[in-house]
């Protein structure tokens, strides 16, 4: 596999993700990462052995307002044939379209057991 092809599945993942999330698809989530799963928001460190909690833990971190989340500005930062980093800015929004919060989140997204899926994200998100 080329490096292009690479970031050709690696957006893909993300594009996946969003829509399982913003469908609230637990399995189709959850196949769009990797487990264990690593998520770093400023200094606190999250691992997710399996996907059970994944999706709930997400509606605790996102809040009692959120209703769906954007990635913009998807920003390619190094690609290899089997791991690419993006840059992605993250929107939540309320049901009625205000934005809850943005942030920036690097993204980390791998080829391992014959699929793509996101390995571990850092961000600047609220914790």
């Amino acid at each position: 596999m080329t490096a292009q092809r690479a970031i050709e599945a690696a957006h893909q993942v993300m594009a996946a993700h969003i829509t399982a999330l913003n469908s609230r698809d637990q399995a189709a989530l959850a196949a769009t990462l990797h487990f264990p799963h690593v998520r770093l928001s400023g200094t606190t460190l999250k691992i997710w052995d399996t996907a059970d909690s994944y999706f709930a833990d997400f509606l605790t971190r996102a809040g009692g307002d959120w209703h769906h989340s954007s990635f913009e500005d998807i920003r390619l930062v190094r690609a290899a044939p089997d791991k690419v980093h993006l840059d992605a800015e993250i929107r939540r929004f309320a049901a009625d379209g205000s934005l809850i919060t943005r942030f920036r989140s690097l993204w980390v997204i791998t080829h391992e057991t014959g699929r793509w899926a996101a390995k571990m994200r850092s961000s600047f998100a609220p914790a």
